[in-house]
């Protein structure tokens, strides 16, 4: 019920403080590409409910047909505003809709598509999806350098899917197995800590 409370509370602060740089963000990435401001994916939420998170656009339109869902290292589908928005995780903020609407909580296990959901082992599977998905999240920081490491593998598919994805499910588990409001603070203000030292 905390943890509930605080998303709320955190979300609508957020929304409130940020809906002035957040449409100029949304004017920017509207003169930079064609394209609506959103990028809108089916995810899988908690207990496998399937959810569209929110984010700010950073490829072109046809990004996913072309490539697929992962992006890696300078991928060259993504747009020239989405290069900094991702450098600064800016692209996220849209999702504390998702957070408000109780899609996600600010901290959780990253939601993924449901092509790699359907190869999580099915216990991991349960533990994780036991929670709500989150913006940030312990894994998440562990794999910050996720699309270089990507970039650097000569099957970026199967990298991810044989070496990043079984650790990030690790690292979800053991959060989901101890989630509660303070190690949430925790992880947000780790999060805030890397965003701030880029």
């Amino acid at each position: 019920m905390a943890k509930r409370l605080f998303d709320i509370l955190a979300s609508l602060t957020g929304l409130a403080l940020l809906l002035l740089p957040g449409l100029l963000l949304a004017l920017w990435i509207k003169l930079d590409s064609a394209g609506p401001v959103f990028f809108r994916q089916e995810r899988v939420g908690r207990f496998g409910r399937g959810f569209r998170i929110h984010k700010f656009r950073t490829m072109r339109v046809d990004a996913e047909r072309i490539g697929g869902p992962l992006t890696v290292g300078a991928d060259a589908r993504v747009t020239r505003v989405g290069r900094l928005l991702r450098a600064h995780r800016l692209d996220e903020l849209p999702q504390l809709i998702d957070v408000l609407r109780g899609d996600m909580s600010l901290v959780g296990p990253r939601p993924e598509v449901p092509r790699y959901v359907a190869l999580y082992p099915a216990a991991l599977r349960e533990q994780v999806l036991a929670v709500r998905p989150g913006i940030t999240d312990p894994a998440s920081l562990a794999f910050r350098g996720e699309a270089t490491q990507l970039a650097a593998a000569a099957d970026p598919e199967r990298e991810y899917v044989e070496v990043i994805l079984p650790r990030k499910l690790a690292l979800a588990a053991d959060y989901a197995a101890r989630a509660n409001l303070w190690t949430d603070l925790g992880v947000v203000a780790r999060s805030l800590a890397v965003l701030l030292t880029r």
